[in-house]
């Protein structure tokens, strides 16, 4: 296991251009399972995730060429579907969330999936029935190893049918999408989620020659299709490192240039980073952050303490929260965090007390964040990443920390964030890894 070691109070300078998108990859990657014909996907972020899903598409038989620093072509022509069942798969599916994702295509094609229970990061219980209950009402058969915690789904055809998820569920949804789009007659997902990420999906899947309306809603018609052929996709900019960089520019009292953020894909991101008085100009496609020494909380119009929440898209996204919870301990004034969707994601905030940070948790699911408004710095401390966005919370922390921090585990980071510690360098930060 790696580990970072981190000389905090530098300020940073300079313009960053955010990686591709995490959460699209392992989408749109999958998704070159539906044809035989090439796919050439650009954009692609160089991170362990995305690394580890291209790693089981080459043991599934796909053909696949590195084009460039971020880009990939993609042929799976001659699919090993033997190895769906083998002890390999069993252990390299278990280490990817996204590896679920697998599922949805080679049933549509191939008729049948397999999957062990998937890893990723540990945040709370993340439940597949949406999934396989989608699956199911599209006509596959259902089974499932206790013992091996090992999914299957088999069917000789899929039938287009009306569906109301359970919960608005992306990788869910992502998942029936590309099953349905090969599936006899149209099928309609309601409570579909809508994400950018699910947006590019269905607009990829639809240049492949598929039929998806109502993109950007949460009712997708899916008009099924006999087969797809090659297209060319670029990923887009990931809003969660974008946010990110927003917190380290705050917490660091810095001034940075993020390049090419397709903003019109970043929803609420930047009004709630401006409720924790955050200055943000947006410029052409670009967000400049200049130098604060404060920023200071804007409460309710009521006077009322401020609340920042998760929620589905359009909602605030869930992986920004551990972030704004950081940025918060150094604001001018108080808010309420409250993680709705994963009842782990706060745990980490035991790090933030240690150095210092004013926070009560009140539940596994609201912390209350009291601002020192910098009057303070955090205190420099060792600490352990427990997964991608607390890791790279820690790490924000340890930027403005007065000491040297140490953070374990930063395999966890390297998960989501590509060379973050190279790129933070051209900054001027004072960051050494150690493995």
């Amino acid at each position: 296991m790696g580990t970072f070691i981190i000389e905090g109070g530098h300020r940073l300078s300079g313009t960053i251009t955010p990686q591709g998108a995490k959460n699209e990859a392992l989408q749109v990657i999958n998704a070159v399972l539906l044809t035989a014909e090439k796919v050439t996907i650009h954009n692609i972020p160089n991170i362990k995730d995305v690394n580890k899903l291209i790693f089981i598409l080459r043991e599934l038989g796909v053909k696949t060429e590195k084009k460039g620093p971020n880009s990939y072509t993609f042929q799976a022509d001659n699919i090993n579907l033997d190895y769906l069942e083998s002890l390999d798969f069993k252990k390299d599916g278990s280490q990817l969330r996204g590896s679920i994702m697998l599922v949805g295509p080679l049933l549509a094609r191939f008729g049948r999936g397999y999957i062990p229970r998937p890893g990723g990061d540990k945040i709370g219980r993340r439940r597949l029935d949406t999934h396989f209950e989608g699956f199911i009402k599209l006509g596959a058969n259902f089974r499932y190893n206790e013992k091996e915690f090992f999914y299957g789904v088999e069917a000789d055809e899929l039938y287009g049918t009306n569906m109301l998820l359970d919960e608005a569920s992306v990788t869910g949804t992502a998942n029936i999408i590309m099953a349905a789009v090969l599936a006899k007659g149209t099928t309609t997902i309601y409570n579909a989620a809508c994400e950018p990420y699910i947006q590019q999906l269905s607009n990829m899947l639809n240049s492949m020659g598929a039929n998806i309306s109502g993109i950007g809603s949460n009712l997708l018609t899916i008009k099924g299709v006999d087969k797809l052929k090659g297209c060319v996709h670029t990923v887009l900019p990931d809003m969660i490192e974008i946010g990110s960089w927003i917190g380290m520019a705050a917490m660091t009292q810095s001034e940075l240039t993020i390049k090419n953020v397709s903003w019109k894909d970043l929803g609420q991101i930047p009004s709630v980073f401006r409720k924790l008085g955050i200055k943000l100009i947006h410029k052409d496609d670009d967000i400049f952050i200049p130098q604060q020494d404060e920023y200071e909380v804007q409460n309710f119009m009521d006077g009322s303490i401020l609340s920042i929440s998760d929620a589905p898209w359009p909602g605030f996204t869930p992986d920004l929260l551990s972030i704004v919870l950081v940025v918060a301990t150094q604001a001018k004034g108080s808010v309420l965090i409250h993680q709705k969707m994963f009842e782990s994601r706060l745990f980490f905030v035991d790090k933030l007390i240690d150095m210092g940070a004013q926070v009560i948790l009140c539940d596994p699911h609201r912390a209350t964040v009291i601002g020192n408004a910098h009057v303070t710095p955090l205190r420099a401390t060792t600490m352990t990443s427990p997964d991608i966005r607390a890791g790279v919370s820690l790490l924000i922390a340890a930027l403005s920390a007065q000491g040297t921090s140490t953070i374990h585990n930063i395999d966890q980071i390297d998960r989501g964030y590509e060379k973050i510690d190279e790129r933070l360098k051209a900054l001027g930060a004072k960051i050494k890894r150690v493995d």
